[in-house]
């Protein structure tokens, strides 16, 4: 295995080049950044508890209301969230729209965190 050039590890570290590889490993600024976005929308328990609802059965806004305990333009306001940061999709059937998980992505991330937290 080729070793990687590094001209910012310093002579007085003790594995400069440990240091180099995991800098070739570091995300780019942009990935870290839309990354900390992604888990800020998990960081707000009533986000977390819609997502959850979701993961098993499609619904519409005030079945999410009555479900989360919430009025109903407050939990429109944390679906918009989600649907920006691409979490929830939602599609129209008359007046009503029906959200949903976007993929299964969002599923895998949701009971992976589920399991870590669970984790003893």
């Amino acid at each position: 295995m080729k070793q990687p050039e590094c001209d910012s590890c310093q002579e007085q570290c003790e594995h400069p080049q440990a240091i180099c590889l995991a800098k070739e490993m570091v995300l780019p600024d942009q990935e870290a950044q839309e990354l900390a976005e992604l888990f800020k929308m998990l960081g707000d328990p009533t986000r977390v508890k819609i997502l959850q609802v979701l993961s098993a059965q499609e619904l519409c806004v005030c079945d999410l209301a009555a479900v989360v305990e919430m009025g109903q333009s407050a939990v429109s306001h944390q679906l918009r969230l989600l649907r920006n940061a691409r979490l929830v999709k939602y599609r129209r059937e008359g007046k009503n729209a029906w959200y949903s998980l976007n993929d299964d992505h969002v599923i895998a991330l949701f009971q992976q965190g589920l399991a870590h937290i669970r984790h003893s």
